[in-house]
């Protein structure tokens, strides 16, 4: 590891301020954008040439582009074989299948913890021959503190109950989401949960019908109304739905604590156990008993397809956990993050002023990173031991993932692997790109502007496609 800080000082020795190759100029005067909501720096991985850079030190907004920080940081520091998992546990061992106190629900970060797993869980225990648990059931989010970040915290956006915006927790069951079916009828809109539980009542009266093609029935979604009800909750899904469509979709509406214990609830009476009165969220005693375990995916795995959909949940999940490991006291998760995250940095001769680290995953309006600090942790993530991982979960241009629709048709299709980023106000690219000769080169190129999500995709495409002519 002993190159990388050689590397990083190579690029930004070797670092020109140049000027705007002309198809890239042609696209920022097409876009109505000005030069100097561009940054970059490229230059060929194995540094033959000088970087070509522009705005290389200003710290930018990078959008997604953020989660590279996080994937090479947590392939390093976590190992490709890192698993999250999940555990059941009794405060005391079973005795005639019987548990006398409350089942223990302890979240370790587990990617993969969704319904299949729980009823796996559950059926684990069952197999083992308890059938009766007199308490009730705990759940245990402690790993990371503040166990839940996401109460009190305002929504990124006006729409909190969509995937991307769900903040992880330490069990992050279903991804804190339940699925809603939606479907036109003549006279309104239909829906229900899949699965249906009991306590949960879903009502679309208050939604009309659109004639807006269905692959946009969400433009007219309003957030729900939910009231207490009994033992649950009452919806009241608004706004307009597409005549004539069905949608599914996963919601983050409910509460997750409700969720959780209602599954384990409804799976564990399915399984024909008893569970006693009494749900909390708290600790696992100390000396509780291990009775079943799910282990989620390698990161190496799971990384592949956060990077390639850009998962923000996922990615905050893994930047916990990045903080969670080294933690010191009562250390905050996050800002344990924060400091794995710079001591990675300074390790590989990496600057870290003007870094601001939010929560991992580019999904914050605060997060800054600049072109030359990307592109020096690629180099070094690159000259890494695992290079090959962090490369194979990148988007490939034209192919796959959040490119796949983008660079189709030219130089760099299929020759470039990108993470990309987007805010309505920041868009950015970062990853390798083969020249006209095969070789690699860094690419970073990030763009800030009140525009930028609306006009500014084309500009870093045709960067990207100039990089993919070079001899």
């Amino acid at each position: 590891m002993r190159l990388a800080p050689f590397a990083a000082a190579l690029l930004l020795a070797g670092c020109a301020t140049t000027t705007v190759p002309d198809p890239v100029q042609a696209a920022l005067a097409k876009a109505g954008l000005p030069a100097d909501s561009l940054g970059y720096v490229l230059q060929p991985l194995d540094g033959s040439r000088a970087a070509l850079s522009r705005r290389a030190d200003v710290p930018m907004s990078p959008g997604s582009t953020m989660k590279l920080v996080t994937a090479t940081v947590a392939l390093d520091r976590l190992g490709i074989n890192h698993r999250g998992r999940t555990e059941l546990l009794a405060a005391a061992p079973v005795v005639d299948g019987v548990i006398d106190g409350p089942l223990i629900l302890r979240g370790g970060a587990d990617p993969d913890l969704d319904w299949p797993a729980l009823w796996w869980l559950l059926r684990q225990l069952r197999e083992s021959g308890v059938r009766d648990i007199r308490g009730g059931l705990v759940v245990d989010r402690t790993l990371f503190n503040p166990t839940r970040l996401d109460v009190g915290l305002p929504p990124f956006d006006d729409a909190p109950e969509f995937d991307y915006n769900v903040i992880p927790d330490a069990l992050h069951f279903n991804g804190s989401l339940l699925e809603f079916e939606l479907q036109a009828t003549p006279t309104g809109v239909a829906a229900r949960t899949l699965p249906a539980l009991p306590g949960l009542g879903v009502d679309a009266s208050a939604m009309t019908l659109s004639a807006r093609p269905c692959k946009d029935w969400d433009e007219d979604w309003k957030t729900a109304a939910v009231q207490p009800a009994a033992d649950g909750w009452a919806l009241k899904l608004q706004g307009a739905f597409p005549a004539g469509c069905r949608q599914r979709a996963p919601l983050q509406i409910v509460d997750r604590q409700w969720l959780v214990t209602h599954a384990v609830r409804q799976l564990w009476a399915e399984l024909g156990g008893t569970l006693g009165p009494g749900d909390v969220e708290a600790a696992a005693p100390a000396g509780a008993v291990v009775l079943a375990t799910h282990r989620g995916r390698p990161l190496a795995e799971v990384l592949r397809g956060v990077m390639k959909s850009s998962d923000n949940a996922l990615t905050r999940l893994i930047y916990l956990q990045l903080g969670a490991q080294a933690a010191q006291g009562g250390e905050p998760t996050r800002a344990a993050a924060d400091r794995v995250v710079r001591a990675w940095f300074a390790a590989h001769g990496l600057d870290d002023r003007g870094l601001v680290l939010d929560n991992g995953s580019g999904l914050s309006r605060g997060e800054r990173i600049s072109p030359a600090q990307l592109a020096g942790l690629l180099r070094a993530g690159q000259a890494g031991a695992q290079a090959p991982e962090l490369l194979s979960t990148l988007p490939i241009a034209g192919v796959d993932g959040t490119l796949s629709r983008r660079l189709k048709d030219g130089p760099a299709t299929g020759l470039a692997r990108l993470k990309t980023g987007t805010l309505r106000d920041a868009v950015g690219l970062g990853g390798l790109v083969l020249d006209a000769n095969g070789k690699p080169w860094v690419f970073v190129a990030l763009l800030n502007h009140p525009q930028a999500a609306a006009k500014g995709r084309p500009v870093l495409d045709a960067l990207v496609n100039w990089v993919a002519t070079q001899r």
